[in-house]
């Protein structure tokens, strides 16, 4: 959360606070909209262009996408899909989600930054999210295709020139050596990115049979050693999930906090499993039983330690510990 806007940070505060007086149990906070699952790549470790083949190619109008958003209401809007660059009118649904007063963070692999740079202009609320899975090898092995690596590298330099504010995701998989997310993160953070999100792969069952996927015990273990080698480093994600990810604090999943809008609908019960699809917002909060999923629940969940179920967990939790969201909100603000 070092890195993370002060506006954005007042906003989540006030947010937290006005659904703790209304004593809300399931709520969002942050909305990730997918406007289509099509995209540019077939990357490894990625369900959903396998998931939704049939739905490849629609689009969700700029209308549909605008009132999702606005009946989910979350103060943070991740636009993810497929690639969302891919999107006819993704500036329109940029500048609309920004009107309604809501931080945007765009999901990019980066081969069609020209084309973002012309229909989405500069903002406070808005910033891209480069994919880089590791260095140039291990990142263009990650997506199938070479010279990625150095388009994304390229996106980012300009994007910073040109004043956008940037972050990347990185999912970490099996077979790469930590070391090397030391040298990627350390020149991300040189290069004047805000901040870098982490977490390990899903083994989704499109693609579960692959050997890049960690068993729990081994991701934890892994992260250990990134965080160790990491001082100084603007990470995105808040320092008590780093610490689930590490297996300092345990979490039980918190799917509702971020749901997932796709051109199918509401996925039900969150962004890595659809055991269907709800119509509304409404619809998906109430009927879905949130305690049938998580570890030791569903053995899909298993092995999941994803920041979509588990970021959540550790805000709701400390905001239940005041000692715990004392100890967040220092480390937030002395990046650690």
């Amino acid at each position: 959360m070092a890195g993370q806007p002060l506006g954005l940070t007042l906003k989540l505060a006030f947010y937290l606070l006005k659904q703790k007086i209304k004593g809300r149990k399931y709520f969002p906070l942050t909305m990730i909209l997918e406007p289509l699952e099509a995209c540019n790549l077939t990357c490894t470790g990625c369900g959903r262009i396998r998931e939704y083949e049939a739905v490849l190619d629609r689009y969700m109008t700029v209308e549909e996408a605008l009132r999702a958003v606005q009946e989910c209401d979350a103060p943070v809007v991740s636009i993810a899909g497929g690639e969302p660059l891919l999107h006819p009118q993704i500036g329109d649904i940029v500048q609309g989600i920004i009107k309604q007063r809501r931080y945007v963070y765009l999901c990019t692999n980066a081969l069609l930054y020209k084309r973002a740079f012309k229909v989405i202009p500069p903002s406070k609320y808005f910033a891209f999210v480069v994919h880089l899975d590791g260095l140039r090898e291990t990142h263009d092995r990650s997506v199938e295709r070479k010279g990625v690596y150095d388009v994304a590298i390229r996106m980012i330099y300009e994007a910073r020139k040109r004043g956008y504010r940037v972050c990347t995701n990185t999912t970490l998989y099996n077979g790469t050596d930590p070391q090397e997310y030391h040298h990627l993160f350390q020149m991300l953070n040189d290069m004047g990115v805000e901040g870098m999100m982490v977490s390990p792969g899903f083994a989704y069952k499109e693609v579960a049979h692959h050997p890049i996927f960690m068993q729990r015990q081994q991701a934890q273990e892994f992260f250990q050693r990134i965080f160790r080698g990491a001082n100084g480093i603007r990470f995105y994600n808040n320092p008590l999930y780093r610490d689930f990810l590490q297996g300092k604090r345990h979490y039980q999943c918190s799917q509702w906090t971020t749901p997932t809008y796709t051109v199918m609908g509401w996925r039900m019960p969150c962004y890595l499993i659809a055991d269907g699809h709800a119509k509304t917002f409404q619809e998906l909060m109430t009927s879905v039983n949130w305690d049938r999923y998580g570890w030791g629940r569903d053995p899909r969940c298993e092995t999941c330690m994803m920041h979509c179920g588990f970021e959540g967990s550790a805000i709701l939790q400390a905001m239940e510990r005041p000692k715990e969201l004392l100890e967040l909100a220092w480390r937030s603000l002395r990046g650690q």
